[in-house]
């Protein structure tokens, strides 16, 4: 009986572990449609695929066949990397990611364990756009504006939300992109910031009966803003999810009455 329950117990056992590196290697994409009141209409729709905490994950082809010819642009939400991993890497998930469509990048805290000039220079020569306190503004055919904004790293208090403001046309449909989703907390009403893209805490990547010091990815409705947190697409120290499956987002924005999914 005693036997019994030892093997039942370690069989068990690997068969959650089994599953743990499963949930950690998902090419998933989840779709979401949002939809605000003052989107400029002329733009019609817009598609970003956000995809944040890399880490040590090779970005995988089913992924970049899912979603290419749906992307207008992507953002990379930081932690693209950390210590350890070979630029080449790096550079593989980024002419990757250029294949669906023009690229901008916002610092995350791992990034910075690298040696960042040469990921800044990485950057600069595949042609992605980084969003260090700036921000990149499109016109569309009758004059409405889209600002994308990027804020560096929180973490070490690198960000100046303020600097991305300035950077951003006043008038314009604003969206964020912040690695640490606590940048909420710096956002005012009259920044009319509409939406904003963040990744970090994993979704607490491993949930023990339910539980973890960060919950599980999701989209959120706050009083200054709409804040989207990813469980993202790698992992930390081990390569293991429960209860915050690895994703990615393919975001399509458009004009209507405001609703998020």
């Amino acid at each position: 009986m005693i036997w019994g329950t030892i093997v039942l117990l370690f069989v068990g056992g690997i068969l959650l572990l089994l599953f743990m590196v499963r949930e950690a290697f998902l090419n998933k994409v989840v779709e979401h449609e949002l939809t605000f009141p003052d989107f400029p209409a002329s733009f019609g729709k817009v598609s970003i695929f956000f995809i944040s905490d890399i880490h040590r994950r090779v970005i995988s082809d089913v992924i970049i066949q899912n979603v290419k010819g749906k992307v207008d642009f992507v953002i990379i939400g930081g932690d693209l990397t950390e210590k350890g991993v070979p630029f080449p890497q790096v550079k593989e998930n980024l002419l990757k990611l250029k294949q669906i469509g023009p690229v901008y990048f916002v610092w995350g805290n791992n990034d910075y364990e690298v040696d960042f000039r040469k990921l800044d220079a990485t950057l600069l020569d595949i042609g992605v756009k980084v969003l260090d306190n700036t921000a990149v503004t499109f016109e569309s055919n009758r004059g409405e504006k889209l600002s994308l904004m990027g804020v560096d790293d929180s973490s070490q208090e690198r960000d100046r939300l303020d600097f991305a403001l300035m950077d951003a046309e006043e008038s314009s449909f604003k969206i964020l992109a912040s690695h640490i989703p606590t940048i909420t907390e710096k956002i005012r009403p009259e920044h009319n910031i509409r939406l904003v893209l963040s990744g970090h805490t994993h979704g607490g990547q491993i949930h023990i009966l339910g539980y973890s010091p960060f919950e599980k990815g999701k989209i959120k409705k706050l009083e200054n803003t709409i804040l989207l947190i990813s469980n993202g697409y790698g992992t930390t120290t081990l390569p293991l999810r429960l209860g915050a499956p690895a994703e990615t987002h393919l975001i399509t924005l458009k004009r209507g009455t405001e609703r998020r999914g």
